[in-house]
């Protein structure tokens, strides 16, 4: 420190006064910069670099909702939205336009499904005028170019949610009381397989090693297995032996392979579970739908684990809100991760969760699929009103709506 004296020979201190300035000036500038970090993270989400999910851009939402055949999927860097007049895709980076695909002017669809490994979509739609009860008519359409490959008639609409069902390269449509599967590519018959007589069919299920079908036969529910090669009977059992299924519960196939079977009945009063069953048809674990971690409401089977969203409910459960991995083999809960969510993905060993919250604000978090460890989380800058469901394709995230005529929203990381 240096000194200097004034003509009467007072001393004063001159580089202290200075330093202490500084030391003020730079502390005052920290706790502004925290402050306006903190307004930016507490205030202003989806503003903080490396924290954020911002808008790439959107689809235009449908004039018209169907009553079935609402579906979003992923080929590559393809989006394609199928809607009540048919479907388009649209480059998922640019949201450009690549093709598009309409049913007769008098007709809408009522039923839709994808196999997007074979990159096929099989579209079920109705006549309006003359008025058409069921859904006669199914077209496969390529989702590369939107090309019709084939159709064919004489489909019966009985399933709940699955009027058409593509995977493993095949369809499989219900046609007289008989399964019919045919290649997706081409529209060649494969096989026919009769139902026993007096069952309803509930829901498809298709993968590479076998067909899988939930339906109610008079009071019992059942699930059987079918080759895919020839549609052979390989086994049918009881979707429940022990505690049984009310005929009016709804049956859903969750996963062909490993074999998986959603039971659920609106009045609460009987079974409501996920339920497994072994390559041989014997039942291998039961997971509840309402346990310690609230209510099971959205479920997706991948790599022998079913991921569940669940939460609150009308049948109560627990406090918890969020995601739930088990393991099927045993029915034994691997992990969770709180923090809610509407809708979720699960693709390339990783969980994307989506919750929106007028409240708490809309944010995006990632974990891992095996241990449920996070591995990313962001706030998003515009709202997110609902989410019905989640894709994900390298750094972006297509969020679809909720809601009747909803399309979807391209997100990308910032």
């Amino acid at each position: 420190m240096t000194e200097s004296t004034n003509g009467g020979g007072a001393v004063r201190p001159r580089r202290t006064v200075r330093w202490g300035a500084a030391l003020a000036v730079t502390a005052a500038a920290a706790i502004g910069l925290a402050l306006i970090t903190g307004f930016v993270y507490l205030v202003m989400p989806g503003y903080l670099p490396g924290n954020a999910m911002t808008t790439v851009w959107e689809a235009p939402r449908d004039s018209e909702a169907a009553e079935g055949g609402n579906g979003t999927w992923l080929v590559g860097d393809t989006v394609v939205r199928s809607r009540f007049d048919g479907a388009t895709a649209f480059d998922v980076r640019s949201g450009k336009r690549r093709w598009e695909y309409l049913v007769p002017s008098r007709a809408e669809t009522c039923g839709s499904s994808a196999d997007t490994a074979a990159g096929v979509a099989l579209i079920a739609f109705r006549e309006a005028r003359p008025e058409e009860k069921d859904c006669v008519t199914v077209v496969a359409v390529d989702l590369t170019n939107g090309r019709e490959l084939w159709r064919t008639t004489g489909v019966s609409a009985a399933f709940l949610d699955d009027v058409v069902t593509a995977g493993g390269g095949l369809g499989v449509l219900l046609e007289g009381g008989r399964l019919r599967a045919v290649d997706l590519k081409t529209g060649a018959p494969r096989w026919t397989a009769p139902l026993p007589k007096g069952c309803a069919p509930h829901g498809l299920g298709l993968a590479p090693k076998q067909v899988v079908a939930a339906s109610m036969c008079g009071t019992e529910a059942t699930v059987a297995a079918f080759d895919p090669v020839n549609g052979t009977t390989r086994w049918t059992v009881p979707v429940d032996a022990r505690r049984g299924v009310d005929a009016d519960a709804e049956l859903s196939v969750a996963s062909a392979d490993p074999p998986t079977v959603r039971v659920h009945e609106a009045d609460g009063s009987g079974l409501s579970a996920v339920l497994a069953f072994g390559a041989d048809g014997r039942a291998q674990s039961r997971i509840d739908a309402v346990g310690d971690y609230g209510q099971i409401f959205t479920t997706v089977v991948e790599d022998g684990r079913l991921f569940a969203l669940a939460g609150p409910g009308k049948r109560q459960g627990g406090p918890f809100s969020g995601v739930v991995a088990f393991d099927l083999a045993t029915g034994g809960e691997l992990w969770r991760k709180g923090g809610g969510g509407d809708a979720f993905d699960v693709a390339d060993g990783r969980v994307t969760v989506v919750r929106p919250s007028y409240k708490n604000g809309d944010l995006m978090f990632v974990v891992d699929a095996a241990t449920g460890d996070e591995e990313d989380e962001r706030a998003f800058r515009d709202r997110v009103a609902g989410a019905g469901a989640v894709l994900a394709h390298q750094d972006l995230v297509v969020v679809v709506g909720g809601g009747e005529g909803s399309a979807f929203t391209v997100y990308e990381r910032w």
